[in-house]
């Protein structure tokens, strides 16, 4: 990614505000639209629903897994397309210990919590403060305190925006109000480039610019290691079909990659991945500010009746869910997710989507 314009840098530097919608507590569906690209999301979790692309022909198709009812996304147990917080992925045990006090969670996945808790930032009814069809939508939230178990009062805001011809931006922000507490935003889209209803996307060419992956224990909570990808499945530093290897994992990839500091990066991001399907032509590349990427192949996903009636199956999909470290709570060696009153937690992620 060349360095960002003076232009885009602006929009990113968009001052950080919480409206009130006059439609607080509804749920509702909105479109963006800009050229051949058109992304469909609800206010319900933040949640994406679809998104249009053209391939190399100019044909367009969805390659956004979902539903076709903001009711289904209340039933899903994948997170599709969704917002997801307070604190994203895996928080071993349930509980952190943050100024001398500790903090006990509702666990939802064994003794673990996942995902903000069974009643994380997925589930539930954000603000629309802002929104103009060919630019933008912004959601707000207000997470109070002790909410699943989290100290303190949060403010947040997520903002889907599209850049130019063919980027699409999400910029998350929080900000605490009146305690010190852990936050790690993610957003959960399930990409298949050829259509969500295409079948798996074992074919999909990878290359993940991560040199070294947090290792897990069979909970899939991190062990605190840092360990480099060289000589194992989970190489991808130069492209590579998902099916390569994936023979080597029996439960497929679900793992946090340490997004490499190189060359690549301007001064606020990083080059994260680079996903292509040869069929549809279609490309999407990913740059991200955030340490951390968890690339997921959709391995939970069994006999899930999505758009259209179509039904994803395991490999239907993969997530590249840009974030801080999974359980960077209970590790002093991780990158800290802590933000404090007075600070703001920036998470900007840049999809960009081509076609050759």
């Amino acid at each position: 990614m060349s360095k960002p314009s003076l232009a885009f840098c602006i929009l990113l530097g968009l001052v950080f505000l919480f409206g009130v919608d006059a439609e607080s507590g509804k749920v509702g569906i909105y479109e963006l639209r800009r050229g051949q690209f058109q992304i469909k999301l609800t206010n319900y979790g933040a949640t994406i629903m679809s998104l249009m692309v053209p391939d190399r022909h100019g044909k367009l198709a969805n390659i956004v897994l979902g539903f076709d009812s903001v009711d289904s996304y209340k039933n899903d147990t994948v997170y599709s397309g969704a917002l997801i917080g307070r604190v994203a992925n895996r928080i071993g045990g349930a509980h952190f210990t943050l100024n001398g006090k500790t903090y006990h969670l509702p666990a939802n996945d064994g003794n673990n919590t996942l995902h903000g808790g069974p009643k994380g930032f997925s589930e539930v009814i954000w603000n629309v403060t802002s929104h103009k069809v060919d630019s933008h939508i912004t959601f707000s939230y207000v997470s109070s305190d002790k909410e699943q178990g989290f100290p303190g009062k949060l403010k947040v805001v997520v903002t889907y925006m599209f850049f130019q011809t063919n980027k699409l931006i999400v910029k998350m922000k929080a900000k605490p109000i009146d305690k010190a507490t852990p936050v790690n935003l993610a957003q959960h889209g399930y990409w298949n480039l050829r259509g969500h209803d295409s079948g798996d996307i074992l074919s999909h060419t990878i290359q993940l610019f991560g040199s070294q992956i947090t290792p897990v224990n069979e909970e899939l909570i991190p062990t605190g290691e840092i360990k480099p990808v060289k000589g194992t499945p989970y190489d991808f530093l130069k492209p590579k079909e998902i099916a390569s290897q994936i023979h080597k994992l029996p439960n497929g990839y679900d793992i946090n990659y340490v997004v490499d500091e190189n060359g690549n990066n301007s001064k606020h991001f990083r080059r994260v991945a680079v996903v292509k399907d040869s069929v549809s032509g279609r490309k999407m590349e990913l740059w991200s500010n955030q340490p951390g990427v968890q690339f997921y192949t959709g391995n939970m996903l069994k006999d899930v009746k999505g758009k259209g009636g179509f039904i994803y199956h395991r490999f239907g999909a993969l997530c590249l869910e840009t974030q801080g470290f999974p359980d960077s709570v209970n590790h002093p060696n991780f990158p800290s997710q802590i933000v404090y009153p007075g600070q703001i937690y920036k998470h900007f992620m840049v999809y960009r989507f081509t076609a050759e």
